[in-house]
């Protein structure tokens, strides 16, 4: 073989070498939450895990901050660009002020989707609300009108102000009252900012500030758990019922003692794993986000996507006496 031949067959070699190891190298994805220590996106990275293993060439980088903030995520972001990941699917903190770090991150070739709290269209490709908006709302007064026949005083503890699906959910929740829910009285929103020891705090305020209180709604889950415990300690059991958005595993105990009659929630395994085959396709399959779009949620079904590049994953469930024990098993 002359010299040059060899040339040609080293440098074929090579470059094969260098096809097939761009091709082992697995995909970035950064799942990223409003704060870590939270069961409910602690069960939503084990969904993104399944997924990554049914797709098979997915490393998940589950990660979000300590406290529940943009400043915080925005470092997240920008150590996330640094480290160069293929996509990030992200929870957010603020709508409106993580756009720039996001825009940076999709100006150097990065998948972006927001995913349970979204962000701005300008800085994401898409958004998957976990369930319809306005059905959460409604679902959300309803479970606290179901147990109340004669109606009377409700508040609502909700995360952080800047939340966006806590915002939605509320403004939706709002809407309906007048006309399905008259008896019902909303008397105060007060925010716990997904802090177990404020929500507390919150909770307690409430019921000293408004004595007539017949039910604390906390469409979030941290918030929810602690407005029950405190509902427990002051011995208000069948006085004041707690309700909301709640996981299962963790707040069975209040269903059992009575400080909740129900509470719901869609299951955040699901939406992890929903966020991570939506990233990864636009990643690598390169599916273009745009109105009218149907995109794979793998074993989920499928999303249409709206006029906003937003869609919802599934309607909520309701968790009772009659089904806590066994979904508290598993989320």
């Amino acid at each position: 073989m002359s010299f040059l031949k060899k040339l040609m067959v080293t440098a074929a070699f090579s470059a094969a070498i260098f096809v097939n190891a761009a091709y082992a190298e697995n995909v970035k994805i950064a799942l990223v939450v409003k704060s870590l220590g939270n069961g409910f996106f602690d069960a939503a990275n084990k969904g993104a895990e399944e997924a990554a293993k049914e797709l098979g060439d997915v490393d998940i980088i589950y990660t979000g901050p300590t406290k529940a903030t943009a400043e915080a995520q925005i470092e997240v972001i920008n150590s996330l660009i640094a480290q160069k990941v293929n996509a990030i699917a992200i929870s957010a903190n603020d709508a409106d002020a993580l756009v720039p770090a996001l825009k940076k991150a999709m100006d150097r070739g990065i998948t972006v989707i927001s995913w349970d709290s979204g962000v701005a269209p300008e800085g994401r490709q898409l958004h998957l609300n976990p369930s319809d908006t306005n059905l959460i709302g409604e679902t959300i007064i309803k479970l606290a009108a179901d147990y109340l026949p004669e109606g009377g005083d409700v508040a609502i503890l909700s995360a952080s102000s800047t939340a966006t699906n806590q915002n939605a959910w509320i403004e939706a929740a709002k809407k309906v009252l007048p006309e399905k829910f008259p008896k019902i009285n909303l008397v105060a929103t007060v925010y716990g900012d997904d802090d177990s020891a404020k929500s507390t705090d919150e909770a307690k305020g409430l019921l000293k500030s408004y004595p007539n209180l017949k039910a604390i709604i906390a469409p979030t889950t941290v918030g929810v758990v602690a407005a029950a415990q405190v509902v427990t300690d002051q011995g208000l059991i069948g006085k004041v019922n707690v309700t909301g958005l709640a996981l299962p595993s963790e707040f069975k105990k209040f269903i059992d003692n009575g400080a909740s009659q129900a509470v719901a929630l869609w299951n955040p395994i699901d939406l992890g794993y929903s966020a991570v085959y939506l990233a990864h396709d636009l990643a690598v399959k390169k599916e273009e986000a745009k109105p009218g779009a149907t995109l794979s949620i793998g074993r989920v079904g499928k999303v249409t996507l709206d006029d906003t590049n937003s869609a919802a994953m599934a309607p909520p469930f309701k968790f009772d006496k009659s089904n806590i024990e066994e979904f508290s098993k598993i989320y």
